[in-house]
């Protein structure tokens, strides 16, 4: 999807700020040239896991008020939020192929804490 699609999703989102969020790369789009100031917004790609996050951006904005300066802080705790979430989903996933006493034992772990 190219910016002006991504942009088109949102009534009060312009190209400019967009360009801005994705130079300062708060949302990384497939670019041709990787230099993260290029200006050729006409070659950005954005896929789906990228509108989400311009999404989330958009929503942080607007509805909650994150100022600019504060939103790095809050995307990489978000960005570590997510990355646990998806730690603990292995873990579960690895601990459901151990045979039952494992499982137990470890349950018994967790609840002793």
């Amino acid at each position: 999807m190219r910016i002006t699609a991504v942009t088109a999703l949102f009534a009060d989102l312009p190209e400019a700020e967009l360009t801005g969020w994705v130079v300062r790369g708060w949302v990384q789009p497939v670019r041709p040239d990787p230099d993260p100031t290029d200006a050729d917004t006409a070659t950005w790609d954005f896929l789906e896991i990228d509108v989400a996050r311009v999404r989330l951006i958009h929503d942080l904005r607007r509805s909650m008020d994150i100022t600019e300066e504060t939103m790095p802080l809050v995307l990489s705790l978000l960005d570590q939020i997510y990355e646990l979430r998806s730690t603990l989903r292995d873990v579960l996933r690895a601990l459901e192929t151990q045979p039952e006493p494992v499982r137990t034992s470890v349950l018994a772990a967790l609840r002793r804490g």
